[in-house]
């Protein structure tokens, strides 16, 4: 039993919430990309010799500190879905970080992230491996 919307009676809490996942992925990859680049120039074009490893940094810094504050990264909250647990509570600090390390886990291995994908795409709750291992979904942000 959780605190969620029943997917079957409130569906809209969960319609094309897969989707928008992938808007808001578009949109935090482009916010992390401009992050890099200014991190990059401020430290006089080094950065640019370390890019794979200062988008890694970065973007699992971005990503824990967006989620930790407000439940969704900003490209989640401009698609208009955000992360819950499955009691209906906003992330925390440690969530954020586990739920960050997964999807970061995930994209290492590209057959989890593809079970991921599908798994989003299939399921009654739209989640993701990570998700269904945390106990914790996306969902179209209340209104």
């Amino acid at each position: 039993m959780t605190a969620l919307p029943d997917p079957d009676y409130q569906p809209q809490f969960y319609q094309a919430v897969a989707s928008k996942r992938l808007l808001a992925w578009v949109i935090d990859s482009v916010i992390i990309a401009a992050l890099c680049f200014a991190v990059s120039v401020m430290t006089v074009f080094i950065g640019f010799f370390f890019w794979p490893l200062l988008f890694i940094v970065l973007g699992f810094a971005y990503r824990v500190v967006t989620i930790a504050n407000g439940s969704a990264t900003w490209g989640m909250s401009f698609a208009g879905i955000e992360l819950r647990t499955l009691s209906g509570q906003k992330f925390d600090l440690r969530l954020a970080v586990f739920h960050t390390a997964g999807y970061s886990f995930s994209l290492m291995i590209p057959v989890l992230q593809v079970i991921s994908v599908i798994m989003m795409l299939t399921s009654s709750r739209g989640q993701g491996l990570t998700d269904a291992c945390l106990g914790t979904v996306a969902l179209n942000r209340r209104v």
